[in-house]
C-alpha cells in the first residue's frame, strides 16, 4: 500500500444482519490490494455483531463504531465522518465485491488521474430468478430518467465531494443516493465498464419503491428544477414497474437479459 497517494475507506453499515456483515467482510479481506480502512458502522438494536467483533482478532484495518439506529442516510453519514481515507466505498452488509481484483482496478485510477472525483461500474444483482450483470456509463443529461442506470454500492468518491456537497440528506429514506448523485454530476468521473459488486435478494415493496420515485423527483426538481421530460418519464416508469413486479415481468425481464445472464 505503499506509495500511493490516497488511501481508500471501506464503510460497511449494518443492521442486525450477522450474517450478511459476515459475508462482507469475507469480500474485503480477500481483496488482492487491502483498503486502508474497513469501518463497520454498527446501528443494531441486538448484541450479536457488536458481540462477534469483540470476540474475534480482527485485521488492522477494520474497526467499528456502535451508534443510535436512525435510518440509512444518518448511517452512511456516520460512516463518512468517522472515516479515514481518501477515498471512501459504501459497501452495505450482504453485498460483497465481484472479485479479489476491484479495489487494486479502482485504486489505480485513481492514482492515474488526480483530476478524478468518483467512479462507478457494473453490478451483478438477482432478479427475475437469475443473476445478471447490469449497468452502463452515467449520462448526466439524463439524470431526469432516475438512478437507474447506477448502483451506488459500484460508487468510488473522493471525501472533498462530500466536503463540496455535503452528505446524504437525512430527509431523504431510499433515494438519498440520487439526491448525492444529482449534486455531484458536474465533476469529474469515469465509468469502469467491469463487474464491482454484487448485490444479494433483499426485496424491494412497491411502497418503497413508489417512495423512492417520488423522492427522486424531488430531488431532481430542488436542484434541477422542473421537468416535462422528467415527469413523463416517471409517468412511464411507473407503469413499466407495476408490470415488473409481477410473474410476467420476472419473465419478460429473464428475455431481455438473456445474453447478460451470469451463471453463479
Amino acid at each position: 500500500m505503499q506509495g500511493r497517494k490516497y488511501k481508500i475507506s471501506i464503510v460497511t453499515i449494518c443492521f442486525n444482519d450477522l450474517k450478511e456483515l459476515k459475508r462482507t467482510c469475507v469480500s474485503v479481506d480477500s481483496q488482492r490490494q487491502k483498503p486502508d480502512e474497513h469501518l463497520i458502522i454498527n446501528a443494531s438494536t441486538k448484541p450479536d455483531i457488536d458481540d462477534f467483533l469483540r470476540s474475534i482478532k480482527l485485521p488492522e484495518y477494520r474497526h467499528w463504531e456502535n451508534i443510535k439506529d436512525e435510518h440509512i442516510s444518518a448511517s452512511f453519514n456516520e460512516g463518512i465522518l468517522r472515516s479515514r481515507g481518501d477515498i471512501i466505498h459504501l459497501l452495505n452488509a450482504g453485498d460483497e465485491y465481484y472479485d479479489e481484483s476491484v479495489i487494486e482496478r479502482v485504486s489505480s485510477e485513481f492514482e492515474k488521474d488526480e483530476k478524478l472525483m468518483w467512479t462507478h461500474g457494473n453490478y451483478v444483482q438477482y432478479r427475475g430468478g437469475i443473476w445478471v450483470l447490469t449497468g452502463k456509463a452515467f449520462n448526466p443529461e439524463k439524470l431526469y430518467r432516475g438512478i437507474s442506470t447506477i448502483g451506488h454500492p459500484t460508487m468510488f468518491v473522493k471525501r472533498e465531494m462530500y466536503n463540496k456537497h455535503g452528505l446524504f440528506d437525512k430527509n431523504k429514506r431510499v433515494a438519498m443516493d440520487f439526491d448525492f448523485i444529482v449534486r455531484i454530476a458536474g465533476e469529474a468521473f469515469k465509468y469502469l465498464n467491469y463487474p464491482i459488486a454484487k448485490f444479494y435478494p433483499g426485496g424491494t415493496s412497491s411502497a418503497k419503491q413508489s417512495l423512492g420515485k417520488k423522492e427522486e423527483k424531488e430531488s431532481y426538481k430542488k436542484h434541477k428544477g422542473n421537468s416535462l421530460k422528467m415527469e413523463l418519464w416517471f409517468l412511464r416508469s411507473g407503469v413499466i414497474d407495476k408490470i415488473m413486479n409481477t410473474k410476467v415481468g420476472d419473465l419478460l425481464f429473464q428475455l431481455k437479459n438473456k445474453n447478460k445472464e451470469i451463471k453463479k
